[in-house]
């Protein structure tokens, strides 16, 4: 079946057919590594990482060259590094791991390549040389500049009108800029920033803009023209627009084939926001919820629509895939290596529709649960099959059941103390911590060889 993704640029839900099928590409906009990540910037890596997983399987594992950049040079980065006293790369350092860490317990594979601006300046440099060399680029006060009425369709992604692009425009004042709109390529370097963030240049000591450096790394590890470009709603304009600026009027080829952009979270139906105090950071959220809960939830949107993250949600998804693994766990047979279901992978093929590939899930676990035990094999191969597209139901179904350790912990300490309650022959006691063990799902089950404990 075919793969059909909306793409920006186009408006349209198109059949991806990607330049070379043994060497498919795609890139994703990667964090600014100074702070630790809250839920809505995990959306991009949670959503994209369901497509890595798809085009995987679909061209091979050896034949998808998925690139998520970090950017570890930025204002935010300086002021917070000069705040700390300590050197910027200890505060990149520090931040980047923490957030590969975080987007691993939310089941996100490692990309291909993960490269850092910092290694990637040489690169900056050349394309903003050879912008400034065909006319697209100039010196103004404080760096260089691109001059966006060189470029006769840019607003092409975002479609914006010219007043709204000078709007949105999130760029330094540069008293030498021919046009409002123009936008910074290479800034010069500010009194007291550190040697770290600066870079020797044509046009002086400085650092690249934001834009270009995306641009570069994109270039560097995957070529000129992109299969896929993705990110955040937010990124389409000004900074996936002005990317688009730089490398076609750098290289006269485009830049990707394909754009997706995922939609924005809301906490509890407002804008997240630290005037709201509503800002849950995800390595916060793994403390109180497993990464495969968190994960689900993200993905029980579709990933181009709004999605409001809620407590609510997050109980549901767990109550989903309690039922999940429970299903797994009650076919205790080897699994038969078999594909997804038909229908979960259609739900996939269709602009990765993940709220119907996880009802396509849901309905077969509530098969296998129906299913008489010949069946198990198949339908156990199909769940394991599903869930790993999906970056799900990668636990031993028995761990799941049992819980967290600090959980397990106290759950152990209730069943011991029944069992020295019925050994006193106390035996409402007893009673009472059945009917309260009970009442949190878990079934004690009485042996030979002492009591035990499931969650059902």
């Amino acid at each position: 079946m075919d793969l059909r993704l909306h793409n920006t640029l186009t408006r349209e839900k198109e059949t991806f057919s990607p330049q070379n099928p043994q060497r498919v590409t795609m890139y994703v906009c990667g964090p600014t590594v100074y702070s630790y990540a809250h839920i809505g910037n995990a959306r991009p890596p949670v959503a994209f990482d369901v497509l890595f997983r798809l085009l995987r399987e679909r061209y091979g594992a050896d034949h998808v060259v998925y690139a998520a950049n970090i950017t570890d040079v930025d204002d935010k980065i300086i002021a917070v590094a000069a705040e700390a006293g300590k050197p910027i790369a200890e505060i990149t350092a520090l931040y980047e791991r923490i957030y590969r860490e975080d987007m691993g317990a939310l089941g996100v594979i490692e990309p291909t390549f993960r490269p850092h601006a910092t290694e990637h300046v040489g690169g900056m440099i050349e394309i903003i040389e050879t912008l400034v060399e065909k006319g697209h680029a100039y010196e103004g006060q404080n760096g260089v500049l691109f001059h966006v009425p060189s470029m006769a369709d840019y607003g092409k992604l975002s479609g914006r009108s010219r007043d709204d692009m000078v709007a949105g425009a999130r760029v330094e004042v540069d008293g030498g800029k021919k046009d409002p709109a123009d936008f910074a390529l290479w800034k010069a370097a500010k009194p007291g920033e550190p040697p770290e963030a600066r870079w020797p240049s044509p046009w002086g000591e400085g650092r690249p803009g934001w834009h270009i450096e995306c641009s570069a790394m994109a270039k560097a590890v995957l070529g000129e023209t992109l299969d896929i470009h993705a990110g955040g709603l937010d990124l389409i304009f000004p900074h996936h627009e002005n990317e688009i600026a730089q490398s076609e009027c750098a290289h006269g080829k485009p830049m990707a084939r394909y754009w997706l952009h995922n939609g924005f979270l809301s906490m509890d139906s407002e804008k997240m926001s630290k005037s709201l105090g509503n800002v849950k950071l995800v390595h916060d959220l793994l403390k109180e919820w497993d990464g495969e809960t968190l994960r689900l939830a993200l993905m029980s949107g579709h990933y181009r629509q709004p999605l409001d993250f809620t407590a609510s949600l997050l109980t549901q998804s767990k109550a989903t895939l309690d039922r999940l693994y429970n299903a797994l766990r009650r076919m205790d047979v080897e699994a038969d290596e078999v594909g997804a279901p038909h229908g979960l992978m259609a739900a996939l093929c269709d602009d990765l529709n993940t709220p119907l590939a996880l009802a396509e899930l849901a309905a077969l676990a509530t098969e296998a649960n129906k299913a008489e035990p010949f069946e198990w094999p198949r339908l156990k191969g199909q769940m394991l099959a599903a869930g790993a597209l999906l970056g799900l139901l990668q636990q031993d179904p028995e761990d799941w059941a049992r819980g967290d350790a600090s959980e397990a912990e106290r759950i152990d300490a209730l069943v011991a103390g029944r069992v020295a309650a019925r050994k006193a022959k106390d035996f409402a006691e007893a009673d009472r911590i059945r009917k309260e063990l009970a009442a949190e799902g878990i079934e004690i089950m009485d042996g030979p060889e002492g009591s035990t404990w499931r969650r059902v």
